[in-house]
């Protein structure tokens, strides 16, 4: 990992590591190459610089040279990939697929693991209803081993971190669930280098430290 300030690009992304927002906006930014200085954030603890770049308080934000920002993971993903796409990720896209992660399985997802923050719903009947989207992922997953043919793609990066955050809410529950295609596509995805580069682990970010380069 370069921690020389003399190699750290302009490029600034607030993340926090076990965020899905940020893992699939590092994930981007890693598979093209793109070099930027990583600012791992504490939630409870934002920093004014990040809160000055971006006033919405929320992970992952990218800040470019020159002040543009690029707050949603999405679009920091496809500003990533329309750079460099050494893997052809942006030919493997579903933009209406990681639309339905984002909302309603996203929405299943937090009333699943989070039921206090809801009113103490029932966290079953959400937990029902995201097993239907990971159904629909493992059928297409049959036709081909990835959400969009053979091969990884943006699809699988913007939408898998959610998978593995769903899953590791009751994880005797999901390995026991019938997903025989969705099950090996998962693990396939974490036990990948280039999930496992994303996941570096940093401090907090302070003002004044050493800049720390997203691993590539």
């Amino acid at each position: 990992m370069t921690r020389s300030q003399t190699t750290i690009p302009d490029r600034i992304l607030y993340s926090f590591r076990r965020c899905p927002y940020a893992m699939r906006a590092r994930l981007a930014l890693v598979v093209s190459g793109t070099q930027c200085e990583l600012r791992e954030v504490k939630l409870s603890d934002k920093p004014d610089a990040m809160l000055e770049a971006s006033p919405k308080g929320t992970v992952p934000v990218l800040v470019l040279p020159d002040g543009p920002v690029i707050e949603e993971s999405i679009e920091v993903m496809r500003w990533a990939l329309a750079r460099n796409d050494p893997e052809g990720w942006l030919e493997r896209d579903d933009p209406e697929l990681i639309a339905e992660c984002d909302g309603p399985f996203k929405h299943a997802l937090d009333h699943y693991k989070y039921p206090n923050r809801y009113g103490d719903c029932d966290p079953l009947p959400h937990r029902a209803r995201g097993l239907e989207f990971l159904q629909k992922l493992d059928a297409r997953l049959a036709k081909g081993g990835q959400l969009c043919g053979e091969r990884r793609g943006i699809a699988d990066a913007a939408i898998f971190p959610f998978i593995r955050q769903f899953a590791n809410h009751d994880r005797e529950w999901f390995d026991a669930a019938d997903l025989p295609n969705l099950h090996p596509w998962l693990e396939r995805h974490l036990q990948s280098p280039l999930f496992k580069t994303v996941m570096q682990r940093e401090k907090p970010w302070k003002p004044g430290q050493e800049p720390v380069a997203l691993a590539l």
